[in-house]
């Protein structure tokens, strides 16, 4: 494994693997490139795999908005350092960044793999149901447990892990959270902090539903892969029509007993899934 980093423009960045075709890893809001090291190491044996933390995420720099496109420039950016097309794998709010950079750039591509989430605005709920009765989308309390938490007054990440409970019922996803909670220093000069900047992606988190206008015209014309979780309302049957016009080479798969972390709650399957869409891209 190999760490990169570089100016306070560039994205930071971990590869996997030293032969291969080159496939690139972004992660969802909350997440880090390290959310994808099983999935990663699983096809490191034949490929060049890099995980990307997006901005305000993981080691990656903060910025002043959380906005697609800037997202998309700062992707591509990446991938033009490597001098190849790579397949770029996107989850949820990555797969929307990783849309609009193929709709943008699309000779950076090789092939796209966008993961349970659709080219669509979404309503405040999240996912979407017929159920009058549906929730809120989690994501607001998930940031207002973690700005509430007080970490001057934090001892144990069991602690931490206890304080978010009420608001985070789910092991998985506290789990996935903490995974942003870091301790710096040692004994009395240690002290926690979030590597996401929480502050700005409370203020814009409504930015995250929507889906910028691609440009008139724009399609990716390559092999796209869309795996989508099955007890996931985030790739609906009326999202099919949105998905085609933009990316005609679409091939839908749904996981069974997956939700909106497919990749997390069905990692062989994913794993095997991927493997054969590369398999199938090399062969032409």
């Amino acid at each position: 494994m190999t760490e990169e980093g570089g100016s306070d423009e560039r994205l930071a960045s971990r590869t996997l693997g030293e032969a291969g075709s080159r496939v690139v890893f972004v992660h969802g809001l909350f997440g880090q490139g390290k959310n994808w090291t099983t999935i990663g190491k699983g096809l490191a044996d034949t490929h060049r795999v890099t995980l990307l933390d997006l901005p305000n995420h993981g080691h990656s720099p903060w910025t002043d908005r959380v906005d697609y496109l800037d997202m998309a420039e700062l992707v591509a950016t990446e991938l033009e350092q490597f001098g190849e097309q790579v397949t770029l794998v996107g989850h949820s709010m990555g797969g929307k960044v990783a849309m609009q950079l193929a709709l943008r750039r699309p000779e950076l591509l090789r092939a796209l793999v966008v993961v349970d989430i659709a080219p669509v605005e979404y309503p405040p709920s999240g996912g979407r149901t017929d159920d009058p009765d549906e929730e809120a989308s989690p994501f607001a309390a998930y940031i207002d447990a973690m700005r509430a938490l007080d970490l001057e007054k934090l001892t144990t990440r069991d602690d931490a892990d206890e304080a978010l409970q009420a608001a985070v019922p789910s092991r998985m996803v506290r789990s996935f959270l903490l995974q942003s909670l870091v301790r710096e220093g040692l004994g009395a000069d240690g002290g926690w902090r979030w590597r996401l900047n929480l502050e700005l992606l409370d203020r814009d988190l409504g930015e995250l539903r929507g889906f910028p206008v691609p440009p008139p015209g724009a399609s990716f014309d390559g092999p796209v892969l869309w795996i989508a979780g099955a007890n996931s309302t985030y790739v609906l049957p009326e999202d099919r029509p949105h998905m085609d016009a933009l990316f005609p080479g679409t091939r839908l798969v749904r996981v069974k007993n997956a939700g909106h972390w497919v990749h997390s709650e069905q990692p062989e399957v994913f794993l095997e899934t991927l493997r054969r869409f590369l398999t199938a891209v090399e062969k032409g």
